[in-house]
């Protein structure tokens, strides 16, 4: 149990690959708890019922676990204030939002998408930004009766204050001040009875007695909304710190559209997870030259929670390829080393599987490094050359890469069948036959027209390596059409 009663968490969404800014957040959270005497927690706030899968959900614990991370209490270890899956406390949340609706704080919606639609639209128009225009704030409460009593579909939404601001004091950013204006007003619970994430966030943080909240800068404007849920219901809320989000070297977001955001990009990539721990942990802390590698022992040691930067962290590749090389050298022995090795090689299978499926494709041994190495490679060398052999011109292939790019991100469950399939259904789309479609494919992620079945070795691979080669393979083809 905690020594100081802090208690922290850190609450992903399993819609997607796990991102390299979760495990950044979740790192801060952690050596607080560390540094504090506190506890760490895992919640999965899955309530967008739509993109949230199972296998997500597993994706999530096993980055988060494979960073190194360990939480007291969370979906797979219980805990004291459970269940830890938003979509196993439904119940949970309604009593809170008949309350507010009771106390006058919250209203029944009815505005059909349509109307909502037509009032961003004509807000967008007038150069406004687009929120609420209370057209339901107030209904009676007989018509609201009425039309519940009808089935009508309905949202419940917060009210908001018509004047003055919200003003908070943040634990990266000081005093902070929001005009209410500026505020929508939320809807809390929707209408399939599911909470919003604004809703389940702040009765959840309650309930499991959360002290401080430490998320990144892009949740700064939803504080007021928060803050008022907590006192419309009476409740205390706890400290809040906003974290500076990473960026790329030209102070982009960091986005999965640019460069690899995957946890999962990184570890097949072969990197250390202690390197790339040791890396997202110098952002949090103050060194000198000369004492960049550091155990997460170390870094919960320096770690200082009133001395944080405003300043965006930038995911520098470089250094952090710089740390996991001097991680491979000068922290692991040659057993250690030869050990990581298999333990990457045999991630997802890819050596074993990918070695059955090279067995009726060879006569000697000697063949397998040039048919199934790409399964290990970092990167496939692409070059216009490497498109020279396809019948499709650069710019069919260019179509067909990113449209397969673009269309494959739509794939919940990665496998072979769903692989198979997807690639079906997008010759289809584009009125190609497979066979036109798939050349493309096998050189964009396997760097030769030559190679292992392709649905197969795109599994084997895993969504966010293939993404990347189908990045790199529209850059080059797009070079090439440029060129003509």
């Amino acid at each position: 149990m905690s020594t100081s009663g802090v208690r922290v968490r850190i609450a992903p969404s399993p819609t997607g690959e796990p991102h390299v800014g979760t495990v950044y957040i979740a790192l801060f959270n952690y050596l607080f708890a560390k540094k504090m005497g506190g506890e760490f927690i895992l919640r999965i706030e899955d309530t967008d019922a739509t993109r949230s899968t199972p296998e997500f959900e597993q994706k999530v614990l096993d980055a988060l676990k494979w960073t190194g991370l360990k939480w007291s209490e969370g979906p797979d270890v219980g805990g004291p204030y459970g269940p830890y899956r938003q979509s196993e406390r439904k119940d949970i949340y309604r009593p809170f939002v008949e309350q507010m609706v009771r106390d006058g704080h919250a209203f029944r919606c009815f505005c059909t998408p349509e109307r909502l639609e037509m009032m961003r639209e004509a807000q967008r128009a007038k150069g406004l930004p687009p929120k609420y225009d209370g057209h339901c704030l107030n209904l009676k409460a007989e018509e609201v009766t009425e039309r519940m009593e009808a089935g009508e579909p309905s949202v419940v939404r917060m009210k908001i204050p018509t004047e003055g601001s919200c003003d908070f004091n943040d634990g990266v950013y000081g005093d902070v001040s929001i005009p209410w204006e500026a505020v929508d007003m939320q809807v809390l619970l929707k209408a399939d009875g599911m909470p919003t994430y604004h809703m389940a966030n702040v009765v959840d943080d309650h309930l499991m007695k959360i002290t401080h909240v430490a998320r990144g800068e892009e949740w700064l404007a939803s504080v007021p909304k928060h803050i008022l849920i907590y006192k419309y219901l009476g409740l205390e809320p706890p400290k809040f710190m906003h974290l500076s989000l990473m960026r790329n070297a030209d102070k982009s977001k960091l986005s999965k559209r640019k460069n690899p955001t995957s946890i999962s990009y990184y570890s097949a990539l072969g990197y250390l997870p202690e390197a790339l721990m040791n890396f997202l942990g110098l952002f949090f802390i103050q060194i000198a030259e000369g004492e960049e590698m550091l155990d997460m022992d170390e870094l919960a040691e320096k770690f200082d929670p009133d001395n944080l930067s405003k300043a965006g962290a930038i995911f520098d590749v470089q250094k952090l390829d710089w740390l996991n090389g001097r991680w491979m050298r000068e922290k692991l022995t040659p057993e250690e080393f030869l050990g990581r090795v298999f333990e990457w090689a045999s991630e997802n299978d890819r050596l074993t599987e990918g070695l059955k499926l090279a067995q009726s494709r060879i006569s000697k041994l000697g063949e397998l490094p040039q048919l199934a190495g790409f399964l290990l490679a970092n990167d496939v060398g692409l070059t216009p050359a490497s498109f020279a052999g396809l019948k499709t011109s650069p710019a069919e292939t260019l179509e067909i890469v990113n449209t397969v790019a673009f269309d494959l991100e739509k794939i919940l469950e990665w496998n072979v069948e769903t692989i198979e399939q997807e690639l079906r259904d997008i010759s289809d789309r584009l009125g190609k036959k497979l066979r036109v479609v798939t050349p493309p494919l096998f050189v964009a992620v396997s760097g030769s027209s030559r190679s292992l079945p392709l649905f197969d070795s795109m599994a084997l691979l895993g969504r966010s390596v293939v993404r990347q080669r189908l990045k790199v393979a529209s850059q080059v083809l797009t070079s090439m059409v440029g060129a003509q």
